[in-house]
């Protein structure tokens, strides 16, 4: 009887592929968690310090609906300073409950039922149910490792319709990695122009790229008025559990979004937002030193993923790996629950991603190293106990 209450479109949605492992292998003492994007580093403490201070001076209330102004100005700066992104603080920035919220304030605001949505794939798990859940239809655009998981021109020209109207990209990429150029923008651009799309630009891994400065979509001539960017603090400055992120657009685009912000969220928490501040402020070096450590780990561990033969692109932002599973002779999902299950090693399964991702899993190198090293000898003795002919998984 309680199902039926449920609407059609929640009832048909799955639960999320990631948060499915991580619960399982939470029950498990010994498991070593590689399945969610979560830094194992703790914010840092001046920016910890800051909110004690503002609880002692009973800073508890609301702030206003679109963030507190002096963050709304700090994100401003940070923008234009490190990725020659400008955007004027009081129209056209918005504060939100983690970049989750901005994703879904952008999609709620600009669809209506029967637009389709295009997505690169494999791609990050959210995007396609919640276009779904605001009667869009999803459409994939396939990716591959042989092409380092780019978004190419002619297979996104090739999924335009008429009635195409936002594409959602997420670069540097969850789950594979992969970063654009401005050399590999330019080709899209043109057909966003071409075909009058908005894009929603998920930018949350901005800061972690490895070898190479992030370049937005957005800076290219013509294209911020055609772009929502979002950002957020919970990676690159290990604030998760904070749940502080930012939508950037054009005036008209980000009024829009707040009208829905403000009648189903009031406005981000206000200790959140002190601490967002306090970070920008001063907490730029501590986040430098964690992109440092991540680009070590990334290195070591894709080097352990190819050295037992799990063929893995070299993923040149984030923080996760996105090695193949394909000649194991099993699918994602059961590599992914029987490593879980024989060795207590969680990733996430490749097909819940999209179309591109089976046969490879996603590996979190947001672990320590000392972890990620008894990940790979914990990997190399399931690939082993997979090859006898007597093993059988249990299901």
């Amino acid at each position: 009887m309680g199902s039926e209450r449920i609407a059609p479109l929640v009832r048909d949605i799955p639960p999320s592929g990631i948060r499915a492992f991580f619960e399982t292998g939470a029950g498990r003492k010994d498991t070593i968690q590689l399945g969610v994007g979560e830094p194992d580093f703790v914010t840092p403490e001046h920016v910890r310090e800051a909110c004690i201070r503002a609880l002692n001076e009973g800073r508890t209330s609301y702030t206003p609906n679109a963030g507190l102004p002096e963050l709304r100005e700090e994100i401003s700066y940070y923008l234009n300073g490190s990725f020659r992104l400008k955007y004027e603080p009081e129209h056209e920035i918005l504060v939100t409950v983690g970049s989750s919220e901005a994703v879904d304030l952008a999609l709620r605001t600009f669809l209506t039922p029967g637009d389709e949505v295009l997505i690169p794939a494999p791609g990050y798990i959210a995007y396609s149910p919640i276009a779904r859940l605001h009667g869009a239809e999803v459409v994939e655009i396939p990716s591959s490792a042989e092409r380092s998981f780019k978004l190419e021109a002619h297979e996104l020209a090739a999924r335009i319709t008429p009635r195409s109207k936002i594409l959602v990209v997420n670069y540097p990429c969850n789950p594979t990695g992969a970063v654009m150029t401005e050399e590999d923008w330019l080709p899209i651009a043109e057909l966003v122009t071409q075909h009058d799309l908005l894009v929603i630009s998920d930018e949350v891994y901005a800061e972690l790229t490895y070898g190479q400065r992030h370049f937005s979509i957005a800076a290219l001539p013509g294209m911020k008025e055609r772009c929502i960017v979002i950002g957020g603090f919970s990676k690159a400055f290990a604030m998760t559990g904070w749940r502080i992120g930012y939508a950037c657009g054009d005036r008209e685009l980000i009024a829009g979004m707040l009208k829905i912000h403000q009648y189903t969220i009031m406005c981000a928490p206000v200790l959140g937002q002190i601490a967002a501040l306090e970070s920008l402020r001063s907490g730029l070096d501590a986040k430098d030193r964690m992109k440092a450590e991540y680009d070590g780990r990334r290195v070591m561990f894709v080097q352990g993923l190819n050295e037992l033969g799990m063929r893995c692109h070299i993923p040149e932002g984030a923080f996760y790996a996105f090695p193949s599973i394909a000649d194991t002779g099993l699918n994602s999902e059961q590599f992914a629950r029987g490593l879980l299950q024989e060795e207590g090693v969680a990733t996430v399964p490749g097909h819940v991603f999209g179309v591109g991702g089976e046969g490879h899993i996603r590996c979190s190198y947001a672990a320590s190293r000392e972890k990620l090293c008894e990940a790979l000898e914990r990997i190399e003795r399931f690939k082993k106990a997979i090859q006898k002919p007597s093993f059988t998984l249990c299901h």
